[in-house]
């Protein structure tokens, strides 16, 4: 989601100013206090009078939020699907590169997009360590020109980090445009060709 606002948290007793920040799997709170409740802890998650209240067991607290109340307390309520997320849509051409669970692509199925052969509208590559980084470079050729390559990697371990997937990407050309949390244990990040260079990426391509 990736939304922020500037706002007051009342939690325990007492009042904080700050940033509120709403990700995909969490609310984070950034101030004098810093908080974060993931979602899957809330039992209640209510909207009023520009008012979000969030309780979870053991405790409560409110987030003036504004008009934006009631649209955050729906997207906790409701959140995107992971295809939403990662922009897959029906008659779109997907390439897989990698290990992937048999369900990512039961699911791109479900959801319309066709895998592709040569060429492909989406490209998600699975990447547990640099090295596989280096497949990079061979899979631009097969992305259209205003196509996304997402790369799909393992969170919080020593073994591959966001700066060396960032990196790697802009080593090879590519621009990093988005962040989302690909499952539980993952996060993908979304490359795609800069607007200057997708002119004469269409004519190798093509």
């Amino acid at each position: 989601m990736g939304q922020e606002k500037t706002c007051r948290l009342r939690r325990g007793g007492r009042t904080f100013l700050g940033t509120a920040l709403l990700e995909s799997g969490h609310l984070l709170f950034r101030g004098a206090e810093r908080w974060k409740i993931p979602f899957h802890e809330l039992t209640a998650v209510e909207a009023s009078g520009g008012v979000m209240r969030l309780t979870w067991r053991g405790g409560q607290a409110e987030l003036e939020l504004g008009a934006a109340a009631e649209k955050w307390a729906l997207k906790i309520l409701h959140p995107p699907a992971r295809l939403d997320k990662l922009g897959v849509k029906p008659g779109l051409k997907v390439h897989i590169q990698g290990k992937f669970d048999a369900g990512f692509v039961d699911e791109l199925k479900a959801a319309g997009a066709v895998l592709a052969g040569k060429i492909a509208d989406l490209i998600f590559l699975a990447a547990s360590t640099p090295s596989d980084l280096t497949h990079l470079s061979g899979l631009i050729r097969r992305l259209q020109p205003a196509g996304g390559l997402w790369v799909v990697y393992p969170k919080g371990i020593a073994a591959i980090r966001e700066i060396e997937v960032i990196q790697a990407g802009r080593a090879a050309g590519l621009k990093d445009t988005k962040v989302v949390s690909y499952s539980s244990t993952h996060t993908a990040l979304r490359f795609t060709i800069p607007l200057a260079a997708r002119a004469r990426h269409a004519a190798v391509a093509g």
